[in-house]
């Protein structure tokens, strides 16, 4: 297991061949062009032959309101991996929006591309491999291949490195992506852990901010609890 964790930490997968594995059983078994049977071959597999770091069945739900609440045109997602929450969030987000999602692991976002063409969403969700951090060069190719720009970005999910949350969000901020009403879900602020981004959140609530905490459990199981954080930037 730490063998995996370092892989995964180092790589953004687990270093045994699950991330592949769930691609070839969700085109194997999930009807095309169903992202709900793409979503339940991949539960399935979570919770029967492999544990994948997705966001879930019980926190996704929370995912699925978020969504449409906002009502959003343009989403952004950070952290692909093998794209059950770019496909949970495409099934719901308005017909006529658009998602864009950055993985770090060029790997997992061939995976995912695959997933999602199979869901039928590849022609409104794109994954795009690089991370916030790089000096810029993703938020450039976002900006100019993918339309972000001033106030333009309606929905963020966090999901991917936590140490990152707090400093991309401030970087999608300094830009001036969100607009006033956008909604940022966060997962996994409880495990691992986003500590920072949760003072963040907390010492901000009522200023830039209003924050609902859900108390939850981490994917796939129900004993260890998870925090995922849904806010509102009020501008």
């Amino acid at each position: 297991m730490a063998r995996g964790y370092r892989s995964f930490m180092r790589t953004g997968q687990w270093g045994d061949g699950r991330e592949a594995a769930v691609r070839d059983h969700v085109l194997a078994n999930a009807i095309s062009g169903d992202p709900a049977s793409v979503l339940a071959a991949m539960d399935d597999f979570a919770r029967h032959r492999s544990m994948l770091v997705n966001v879930g069945d019980e926190k996704g739900l929370i995912l699925d309101a978020a969504v449409r609440k906002a009502q959003p045109r343009l989403l952004l997602e950070l952290g692909t991996y093998c794209g059950y929450s770019a496909v949970r969030i495409g099934r719901v987000m308005p017909a006529a929006a658009r998602l864009v999602s950055v993985e770090f692991s060029a790997p997992n976002a061939e995976i995912a591309r695959a997933i999602i063409a199979h869901a039928g969403l590849a022609d409104r969700v794109s994954v795009v491999v690089g991370t916030i951090g790089d000096g810029g060069a993703t938020l450039r190719r976002l900006a100019v291949d993918h339309d972000f720009g001033p106030g333009a970005d309606d929905f963020l999910f966090l999901d991917h490195t936590k140490e990152a949350y707090l400093a991309d969000l401030e970087s999608i901020l300094a830009a001036g992506w969100l607009r006033p009403g956008a909604i940022v879900v966060a997962d996994n602020v409880g495990v691992p852990g986003a500590p920072d981004y949760l003072r963040y959140m907390r010492r901000h609530e009522g200023k830039d901010w209003r924050t609902v905490e859900h108390r939850t459990h981490v994917e796939y199981q129900s004993l260890l609890e998870d925090l995922v954080l849904e806010s509102e930037y009020l501008g």
